[in-house]
């Protein structure tokens, strides 16, 4: 896959604990990123953050959440990403998402490699 230049950022921001159809909401949203062919996902679980009703959420060791924040990021092209958005808004009941544009310096791996299945 050919991936450079100018594409779109898609960045969801939900919590640890937010479900979609009995699976953890993170998980489900990566699995329809794939199944739709987008160029990769990240999940990153943040240590401290608050959202609309501003009540912090931390990993503190005295104060520890059941409910650290998500980020999920995605980088493609704007007509992937625009595929993805119905069924995020499907999915996302509570959180924020976002995009904007990004420069692709590189894309590199090995497309000959097979992919592994979760």
């Amino acid at each position: 896959m050919k991936l450079e230049g100018e594409q779109k950022l898609l960045r969801i921001f939900i919590g640890e604990q937010d479900v979609f159809s009995g699976a953890p909401l993170y998980e489900a949203i990566v699995g329809a990123a794939r199944d739709q062919g987008m160029a990769g996902v990240t999940v990153t679980r943040g240590f401290m953050g608050f959202g609309l009703k501003a009540r912090i959420h931390t990993a503190k060791m005295l104060e520890l959440s059941y409910d650290l924040p998500i980020i999920i990021e995605i980088v493609d092209s704007e007509e992937k990403i625009n595929k993805l958005l119905p069924k995020l808004d499907e999915m996302v009941k509570e959180g924020l998402v976002t995009m904007e544009k990004v420069q692709v310096i590189m894309y590199r791996g090995d497309a000959t490699r097979p992919r592994s299945k979760p």
